[in-house]
């Protein structure tokens, strides 16, 4: 027999919880308030108003931060629990729509949304007027289950139960830079001879440095006097001859100021995967996505 809930004990709103939550795993109020888009004095006033109901102190200022108070670090994991039901709630009732319109967040990496993506969403929207489709372009993996994106596009095949998954094709890439700086530095034609070349990469490279050093290329900091975590900015560097960089072959065969390396490395190719919230397998819209855009891959 199943127990009712008093409803009558319930004296707070999941607002305010939520605003608990998000303060507490940011650890500040201004990193809170840009997680969940608002302004920081409402979501300041969000959390005092859940500490006047409950009567108890949840936050005590340490620094420029925020931490639990003992209070606090007990509540924590019930309002936890709470999030976590409340994204199930949204991923089931949107794994229910069953009209081909609305909205889809689609999330790539740099290069992909930035290359890639615009042709196929320009194609769908011709097919498809109804839908809207918000491209989130990030280096990293976005976290379907917290509905950071309902689609993800992913160079690593996911493993968690609860994901449908598609292998897409291959992403090949090579080296690619301008012809008057591969004259600056001698026309290279073996890997080896790119030891002392400056490379355009990121501000933490120890993994590409290994996985070229697995190739027989020793690179270290040196050859990386330009950086830049964003992969759009280190093309542009590379487009004006400042260096080397790797990019997949879409991008970089299509760019007429730059040629490819005659240097082909077997570990600069894998496999693509297409990543949706198995809650979202009964969505005709999300399905109608996750179909035309594996299918434009795919080709």
């Amino acid at each position: 027999m199943q127990t009712r809930m008093d409803w009558r004990a319930v004296k707070f709103d999941w607002n305010r919880a939520r605003a608990f939550l998000v303060t507490a795993e940011q650890g500040s109020l201004s990193a809170a308030a840009k997680a969940l888009a608002v302004a920081q004095p409402t979501l300041g006033r969000q959390v005092a108003a859940l500490e006047r109901e409950l009567g108890l102190k949840l936050f005590e200022r340490r620094g420029r931060g925020l931490v639990l108070t003992p209070s606090g670090a007990a509540l924590v994991d019930h309002v936890r629990a709470m999030g976590e039901a409340a994204g199930r709630l949204s991923l089931a009732a949107a794994g229910r729509a069953d009209d081909i319109q609305g909205s889809v967040r689609v999330s790539a990496s740099e290069v992909m949304a930035t290359y890639r993506l615009p042709e196929i969403v320009a194609a769908l929207g011709q097919q498809f007027p109804a839908l809207s489709v918000s491209i989130v372009a990030s280096n990293t993996a976005s976290d379907l289950k917290g509905r950071e994106a309902d689609i993800a596009i992913r160079l690593f095949e996911p493993t968690q139960p609860d994901l449908i998954v598609k292998r897409v094709g291959e992403l090949v890439a090579h080296f690619y830079a301008t012809p008057s700086y591969l004259k600056s530095i001698g026309n290279p034609s073996r890997l080896a001879d790119l030891q002392h070349a400056r490379f355009i990469g990121a501000e933490a490279n120890d993994g590409f440095i290994a996985l070229m050093k697995a190739e027989g290329l020793h690179l270290s900091a040196p050859n990386f006097t330009l950086t830049s975590d964003s992969r759009i900015v280190q093309w542009e560097m590379v487009k004006r001859g400042l260096g080397i960089t790797v990019m997949p072959d879409f991008v970089g065969d299509a760019e007429p100021r730059v040629q490819r390396l005659g240097v082909s490395v077997d570990r600069l190719r894998g496999p693509m995967w297409l990543v949706a919230h198995g809650e979202l397998r009964g969505s005709r819209r999300i399905r109608t996505v996750f179909d035309f855009i594996a299918q434009a891959l795919a080709s």
